[in-house]
């Protein structure tokens, strides 16, 4: 299909995601299966048009592309490597506002929160917390894609012996600087085709997500809740830590969710997990384990701003009125799930998110509230790993100065 007529598709794409209805993972998702004679290059055209012009929604704002046809053409010729030939038919105006979109600046003459390409609401807080020139720089990491990182099932092979075995595939990869099980792609290759991917040896997590668990730092033969698992990347991990020794309790609210982890669970030969859903984080099968567990990690549900390289439009679909609804659930969350530990266990409380509210104030409070617990040096626990990587007093990660998601954690571990 030539670039005319897959202009229009990505255009239709856009409309839809632009509803705010649905994630536009999930949008994207459901347009290709309506559209299955759309070849391999003309859905990752769509797919990359698409995220550019949520990437860059407020330059293009503020240059105006009053529709989502100019949206597409102006993030695909001001951002994708596109020349004008390339786009063709455009009008003579659509023409003229592409020219003139090479000659605006992303400088000083634009105000921070649009060169930052985040909402004001979301700037003034970056901006409070950080300063302008470091929310500055947080803007500026998000508005590139997110690598293709990859974790190694150790209990399935060396990283070093899957690095060799990418490569013989044509793949090509290298060590991730911090997770020393990480493995990070150039490009995008068909991961999920790899004989790699289908024996277990790899799966794909990004890199921050894996040191969480290293924080955690689960021991053979523990009793261990990951209490917001979701699709259970991080509960793998930590049952590959324990050597399928132990009990890994994977518990979330969404059985969609966790019908995600069995496959993954397959492929892993992991006999240490097992996945619940749970009503809340009341749920009584969550009390029955009050004082008996080792080690829990709470991934919370959040603002979701530190992944928006790979969700551009969460900084969208999120607003003051959602943060402070997640704010409540977060302390719910984290206070239910500390009845858990036992006297001597730890509790990893943990975010995808740059906001304090979501992150500092949680662990503030939630400290002033329980003097059992005790915030333990998260450089001190990678340390112990062979993970040289110091972000203060709690993990602290920066898609411009980490290459990773943006994430927060907190090592709380309990009195004896």
């Amino acid at each position: 299909m030539s670039f005319a007529a897959v202009i229009p598709r990505a255009v239709e794409a856009l409309q839809q995601v632009l509803a705010m209805e649905h994630p536009a993972d999930a949008v994207l998702s459901r347009y290709f299966r309506k559209h299955p004679n759309m070849g391999a290059r003309d859905r990752a055209f769509v797919a990359e048009a698409v995220y550019g012009a949520l990437r860059h929604a407020r330059f293009l704002d503020a240059a105006g592309a009053v529709n989502p046809r100019l949206r597409i053409l102006g993030a695909a010729f001001r951002f994708g490597g596109f020349n004008l030939r390339q786009l063709e038919p455009v009008s003579g105006a659509e023409r003229e506002w592409l020219v003139g979109l090479k000659a605006i600046g992303c400088g000083d003459n634009l105000p921070p929160a649009v060169r930052a390409e985040l909402p004001d609401w979301l700037w003034e807080r970056l901006a409070a917390a950080y300063g302008d020139e470091q929310a500055l720089a947080i803007g500026g990491g998000l508005q590139h894609p997110a690598p293709l990182d990859l974790r190694v099932n150790t209990l399935r092979a060396s990283r070093d012996a899957a690095l060799k075995a990418l490569a013989e595939e044509g793949v090509s990869c290298a060590p991730t600087p911090y997770s020393p099980v990480g493995i990070r792609v150039r490009g995008k290759p068909p991961i999920n085709r790899s004989p790699l991917f289908h024996s277990g040896v790899v799966e794909v997590q990004d890199e921050g997500s894996q040191l969480l668990a290293y924080l955690v730092a689960p021991r053979r033969g523990e009793m261990v809740v990951d209490f917001c698992a979701g699709a259970g990347g991080k509960t793998l991990h930590l049952g590959t830590l324990m050597r399928s020794e132990g009990r890994v309790y994977a518990f979330d609210v969404a059985d969609w969710r966790l019908a995600q982890l069995k496959p993954r669970l397959r492929r892993s030969g992991l006999s240490n997990v097992y996945p619940q859903r749970i009503d809340s984080e009341n749920d009584p099968r969550v009390k029955r384990l009050a004082g008996k567990i080792d080690r829990v990690l709470v991934d919370a549900p959040c603002s979701g701003t530190g992944t928006l390289r790979r969700n551009p439009d969460l900084k969208w679909r999120q607003s003051p009125a959602t943060v402070a609804a997640l704010k409540r659930t977060q302390a719910a969350i984290l206070e239910a799930a500390a009845r858990l530990v036992k006297p001597g266990g730890r509790l990893v409380y943990a975010t995808c998110s740059f906001l304090q509210e979501e992150n500092d104030a949680i662990i503030q409070a939630f400290l002033e509230r329980t003097p059992t617990f005790s915030l333990v040096p998260a450089a001190q626990v990678l340390a112990d790993h062979g993970i040289a990587l110091d972000t203060g007093p709690c993990l602290r990660l920066f898609p411009h100065l980490h290459g990773t998601d943006g994430f927060f954690a907190a090592v709380l571990d309990r009195a004896h």
